[in-house]
């Protein structure tokens, strides 16, 4: 089982609102239909980040904060529009390329507490795989029974499903080479990064607008999986060249693996 995420900053432009880099979608499209070609038999959760679209209308309305004002609530719909205008744009590229994706969107069936996952519901997503097909999540609006509504990073939607579903695999596929040791410096790409190394390394945040934390918050996430489960893989690389998906889904050591120990 293998989870991938494409980040909002691998396929769209982050310094434009609702700026979706279609051509980067197609090759990576492509990439996953050839990978799943060649290993039929292996599962695949496919995540994508919302870029330029949802993260700016969350940083305009603050619904990462809570709604319970009607213009509070009206800030949550367009939060939630804007999210899956880009998640049309995804379909859309993977369908194109012959991939049997179903979408699994968090804002339908997930809910929280002052801003973390109650419940989310796995099962349908397991049938989806059992059947063949490519389930598709997304970073998305919740609700939650504290603030009214939050927002859910992909990570955190995948770090949930984890537990249920097991990947042993996990990319993130974004623009980056890995993780630097200084940033935004990139002086020094990392093969592996382990927990000590968060004392004595400036990761970074976001190049763009990002409600749900930069570089920082997904090397912190994939220590909390590791933790869980010390025997996971997981990887931040860039998937800008073509092929560098590809190799990925492969098996290729690509970018930074997030270790559990030095």
């Amino acid at each position: 089982m293998v989870f991938l995420k494409l980040g909002g900053s691998l396929i769209t432009d982050k310094a434009r609102p609702e700026t979706a880099r279609l051509e980067v979608l197609a090759r990576l499209a492509q990439e996953i239909a050839e990978a799943r070609a060649e290993r039929p038999e292996q599962r695949l959760l496919l995540g994508h980040g919302s870029g330029s679209f949802g993260h700016v209308a969350a940083a305009r309305h603050g619904t990462h904060l809570g709604a319970h004002t009607g213009q509070e609530w009206r800030g949550f719909l367009e939060v939630w529009q804007a999210a899956h205008r880009l998640h049309g744009h995804v379909l859309d590229a993977l369908q194109s390329a012959g991939l049997p994706a179903v979408s699994f969107p968090p804002s339908a069936t997930a809910v929280c507490e002052n801003g973390e996952i109650m419940s989310l519901a796995h099962e349908p997503i397991l049938l989806a795989l059992e059947a063949g097909l490519l389930p598709v999540v997304l970073g998305d609006v919740a609700f939650d029974r504290e603030r009214g509504a939050t927002i859910l990073s992909t990570e955190r939607v995948m770090g949930w499903l984890a537990d249920a579903l097991a990947p042993s695999r996990i990319l993130l596929a974004g623009v980056e080479q890995g993780v630097y040791a200084h940033f935004p410096l990139r002086d020094r790409p990392l093969d592996r990064i382990s927990h000590p190394d968060l004392e004595r390394l400036a990761l970074g945040e976001s190049t763009g607008t990002d409600v749900t934390g930069g570089m920082e918050a997904k090397v912190r996430w994939g220590f909390d999986l590791i933790r869980r489960r010390p025997d996971r893989e997981i990887r931040i690389f860039s998937a800008t060249a073509p092929g560098s998906l590809l190799r990925a889904l492969r098996g290729e050591a690509m970018g930074t693996l997030i270790c559990s120990a030095p």
